[in-house]
C-alpha cells in the first residue's frame, strides 16, 4: 500500500484494509518516532482489541521523520532492502510503505522498487481535494510502467465527484472506496468503514481479467 503524497491517511485506510480483510499488518520501514507514535502502534489502536489480527514488527525503526533512506543516513545506519523478507502468514499481508512511490529507502532503491521486490498488488491512497488528479495519474503511471498490479485507489477527505470521474477515466482505475472525513478516527469508525471495502478476492479477480483484456487475452 502507497500514497501519492506524504500524510495522505495510508495508516488509516491500513488499518481499513487489515479489518475488510482479516489480514495482518507490516510496516517494514517506520521512521519519525521521535515526534510520534509509530504506524503499527496507530494500527493497532484503530483496530481495538480482538479480531486476531498480528501486527508484525518492522524491519528498522527510525527516529527522524525523514525518507527511510535520509533518516538511517542521519542515525549512521546503512539499509539494504535485499535482505528484506516479509512476515509468513495465512492471511492476507497489509503492507504499508513509506511516503510515496519515489521515497528513497537505501542508496539504490525506491518505494517503488521494494513493491516490485515483494511481488504484492498495490493500493494506491489519494487525496480527494485539488491536485489528486495529478497525483494520481502519474503515481498509476509509474506502477503500470513497471508492471505493477493496482487492485485500485481510495480517496481521502470530502467527497468530489468530479475527481473521482477523472481518475476512474483517465487513469482506467477501480475506486475501492471513498473516506470523507471522520467525526471521530477510531475503532469504531475503522469496522464501519471497512464493512464497505470490496473482497480482495473480487480485486484480485478484477486485476487478472484486466490485465489479460490488454494483453489481447479473452476473460478467463
Amino acid at each position: 500500500m502507497t500514497g501519492t503524497d506524504t500524510d495522505v491517511g495510508k495508516t488509516l485506510v491500513a488499518a481499513i484494509l487489515v479489518k475488510a480483510w482479516s489480514g495482518d499488518y507490516w510496516k517494514p520501514y517506520q521512521t519519525g518516532v521521535a515526534a510520534a507514535r509509530g504506524d503499527t502502534e496507530t494500527v493497532a489502536a484503530l483496530l481495538g482489541p480482538g479480531g486476531g489480527h498480528v501486527l508484525h514488527a518492522p524491519a528498522c525503526v527510525l527516529a527522524a521523520p525523514l525518507a527511510p533512506w535520509a533518516a538511517a543516513r542521519a542515525e549512521g545506519v546503512t539499509l539494504d532492502v535485499s535482505g528484506l523478507r516479509p512476515p509468513r502468514t495465512a492471511v492476507p499481508l497489509v503492507v504499508e510503505g513509506a511516503g510515496g512511490l519515489y521515497v528513497p529507502v537505501d542508496a539504490h532503491c525506491m518505494m517503488i522498487d521494494l513493491a516490485a521486490r515483494l511481488g504484492l498488488p498495490v493500493v494506491l491512497v489519494a487525496r480527494s481535494t485539488l491536485g489528486t488528479i495529478n497525483h494520481t495519474l502519474l503515481s498509476l503511471r509509474a506502477l503500470r510502467a513497471r508492471g505493477l498490479p493496482v487492485l485500485g485507489v481510495v480517496m481521502n477527505g470530502p467527497p468530489s465527484p468530479g475527481n473521482r470521474e477523472a481518475l476512474e477515466r483517465f487513469g482506467r482505475v477501480r475506486i475501492i472506496a471513498e473516506i470523507p472525513p471522520l467525526a471521530r478516527v477510531d475503532a469504531a469508525a475503522v469496522a464501519r468503514v471497512a464493512a464497505g471495502i470490496p473482497a480482495l478476492d473480487t480485486l484480485m479477480r478484477d486485476v487478472r481479467r484486466s490485465r489479460r483484456r490488454r494483453a489481447g487475452f479473452p476473460p478467463a
